[in-house]
C-alpha cells in the first residue's frame, strides 16, 4: 500500500505570530511517496490479545451475577457491550478452561455459562493485584498525566471510559481510584455544546503535578540515552522502520530535518503555532507519542486516537502523524480493525515494558492457548460416538482386533510375571504344581503356533490353487483362437467338396 502525500510550507503572512522560544521554519514543497510495510510481529502482537477484551468481558459479568452463571441467550443480547467480534457461543466453546456449558439441574432448556476453577484462581490473583497499592498509585498517575495533556485539564468520563482497558484501570474507578486521590483530581459537571459532548460528567484535575508533567523523552534526555539531550533542545524520535521498508531521497531528507527542530514538551502549550508547520506537526506527534506510552498495552484502536484527538482539537494532526510518520506509530489491520501501535514499545511482538497488570493479561492468554492446544489434543484423541461403535462391529466380527490382542497380551504378561512371583515364593512347597501350570502354558502356546501354522499353510494353498487356475484360464483362452481357425478349415474343405459333387 503506498501513501501519497504533501508536505506543505507555511505561508510568509501567517509567520508574523510569536514563535515558542525559537523562529518558525518554512518548509518548500516536496513530495513523497510512502510504501507501507507490514510489521509481522506486531501484527501478531496484536492479533494474539484479539480475545483477551471480550473474555475478561464475559467473565467479568459472570462473576457479577449472583448465581456466578449466565444463560447464553443473556450473553448474547449483551454482545456489543461486551464487545465480542464472533458469536458469543462460538467464542465460549473456544476456550472450554475459561467457559464451562451446563444444563442447570439436567433439564433440557437453554444452555448456561460458568467460569472454570483455573480461572477463578487466575480472576483471584488479579483482583489481589488491582488492589495493591502500586498498582493504584500507578493508575492514578496516568489519570493525572492524561489530564494534564488536555487543553482545559478536563476529559468526560464518556471518554475515559473508552480508555479504562488500555489505562489498567478498575471497573469502578470513579468509586475506588477516584476517591483514593483527591488531591489528583475529582469528578465534576462538564459542559461543552461547542465539542458536541453536552453537560456530562467528567473528570478534572486538581493540582498541576510537576514531577508527573515530564515526556517519556525528556526523561531519557535526562539519563543521558543516545539521541536525547537536555529538555527544551533537540529530542529525537526513536525510529524503528519495519523490515522492507524504503523510503525516497526527499522523504528522509524531511525526515532528518524535523528530527532537528526544537522539541516542544506535550505538556506545553503550543497552539499558537501554525497548524501545518512542521513544529507544530513535531508537537502534536508528541502528544500522540506520549498518550501511547502512558496505556498499559501501548497501543489501542485508531477511532480511540481520534477521538481522543478530537476532544483535544488535534484530529487532523493525529491523523496527519500516522500517515507521516511510519518509524514511531504503526497501523495494524489485524483483529477485524485498525489500531495503532508505539513501535519502540514493541521488541518481538511482546511489550518491552513490564507491568503487574500485563503479567497478569499475559497469564491470561497462556491460559487461552493452552486451551487451543488441549482442544486439539483432544479432538484428535476422541473420536465420534459413530466411529467408535464401528470401530466395535468391526472388531466383533474379526474376532481379533489389535485392541483385544493388546489386552490379552498384556494380561498373560501380568499373569506370567505373577506365577514367576509365586513360583519364587513358595518354589519349595509348590514346585509340582508350577511344573504343571507352566507345561499347560507350553501346551496352550504350542496349540496356538500350530493354529497359526495350519492357517499360514492354508493360506499357500489357496494361493497354489488361485495360481493354478489363473494358468488354466490363460491355457484355455490361448487355445480358442486355434480352435476357431481348425473350425473355418473344416468349414471351407466341407464346401468345397460340396461344390464338386454338385458340378458332377
Amino acid at each position: 500500500m503506498s501513501l501519497f502525500f504533501r508536505f506543505c510550507s507555511v505561508p510568509p503572512h501567517k509567520c508574523r505570530q510569536q514563535s515558542h522560544v525559537f523562529q518558525i521554519s518554512l518548509r518548500t514543497y516536496a513530495d513523497g511517496t510512502i510504501k507501507w510495510v507490514r510489521d509481522r510481529g506486531l501484527d501478531h502482537a496484536v492479533e494474539r490479545e484479539k480475545n483477551l477484551l471480550p473474555v475478561m468481558n464475559i467473565k467479568n459479568f459472570i462473576k457479577s451475577e449472583p448465581s456466578k452463571s449466565v444463560p447464553v441467550s443473556i450473553i448474547t443480547q449483551k454482545r456489543e457491550v461486551l464487545r465480542i467480534p464472533t458469536r458469543p457461543i462460538d467464542l465460549i466453546r473456544k476456550y472450554p478452561t475459561i467457559f464451562e456449558e451446563f444444563l442447570p439441574g439436567g433439564i433440557g432448556i437453554q444452555p448456561h455459562v460458568r467460569l472454570t476453577s483455573q480461572v477463578l484462581e487466575l480472576d483471584a490473583e488479579e483482583q489481589l493485584t488491582n488492589q495493591s497499592e502500586i498498582c493504584r498509585q500507578q493508575a492514578a498517575d496516568r489519570l493525572v498525566k492524561l489530564l494534564m495533556l488536555s487543553r482545559v485539564h478536563k476529559i468526560p468520563l464518556s471518554i475515559i471510559d473508552q480508555l479504562k482497558w488500555e489505562l489498567g484501570l478498575p471497573k469502578d474507578y470513579v468509586q475506588s481510584i477516584v476517591p483514593e486521590f483527591p488531591d489528583y483530581f475529582k469528578v465534576v459537571g462538564h459542559q461543552n455544546f461547542a465539542s458536541g459532548w453536552g453537560t456530562k460528567q467528567a473528570l478534572e484535575l486538581v493540582c498541576w503535578n510537576n514531577e508527573l508533567a515530564t515526556s517519556v523523552l525528556e526523561k531519557m534526555a535526562a539519563k543521558g540515552k543516545p539521541g536525547s539531550t537536555s529538555k527544551g533542545m533537540h529530542i529525537t524520535f526513536p525510529m524503528n522502520y519495519s523490515n522492507g521498508f524504503e523510503m525516497d531521497k526527499k522523504f528522509k531528507k524531511w525526515v532528518d530535518e524535523w528530527q532537528k527542530l526544537p522539541y516542544i514538551s506535550p505538556y506545553e502549550s503550543a497552539t499558537h503555532l501554525p497548524p501545518s508547520s512542521d513544529e507544530s506537526d513535531k508537537w502534536s506527534v508528541a502528544i500522540l507519542h506520549e498518550f501511547l506510552h502512558m496505556l498499559v498495552t501501548k497501543k489501542t484502536e485508531k477511532e480511540t486516537v481520534l477521538g481522543i484527538g478530537e476532544y483535544f482539537g488535534l484530529r487532523s494532526r493525529f491523523k496527519r502523524a500516522l500517515l507521516h510518520h511510519p518509524g514511531i506509530f504503526y497501523l495494524s489491520s489485524k483483529a477485524g480493525t485498525y489500531t495503532v501501535v508505539l513501535k519502540e514499545a514493541y521488541k518481538r511482538g511482546s511489550v518491552i515494558e513490564s507491568s503487574p497488570l500485563m503479567i497478569i493479561r499475559n497469564k491470561y492468554l497462556h491460559l487461552m492457548n493452552t486451551v487451543k492446544e488441549d482442544s486439539k489434543t483432544t479432538s484428535s484423541e476422541h473420536k465420534s460416538t459413530r466411529q467408535q461403535k464401528q470401530e466395535q462391529k468391526e472388531g466383533s466380527d474379526d474376532g481379533s482386533g489389535k485392541q483385544n490382542e493388546a489386552e490379552l497380551f498384556n494380561s498373560s504378561a501380568n499373569e506370567d510375571e505373577d506365577e514367576d512371583e509365586d513360583e519364587d515364593e513358595d518354589e519349595d512347597e509348590d514346585e509340582g504344581e508350577g511344573e504343571d501350570a507352566s507345561s499347560n502354558h507350553n501346551i496352550q502356546a504350542d496349540r496356538k503356533e500350530d493354529g497359526r501354522s495350519k492357517r499360514h499353510v492354508d493360506l499357500k494353498e489357496n494361493a497354489v490353487r488361485d495360481r493354478m487356475r489363473s494358468s488354466k484360464r490363460k491355457n484355455s483362452s490361448a487355445k480358442r483362437p486355434s480352435r476357431d481357425r481348425d473350425a473355418k478349415r473344416e468349414r471351407s474343405n466341407m464346401s468345397k467338396r460340396y461344390s464338386v459333387r454338385t458340378k458332377v
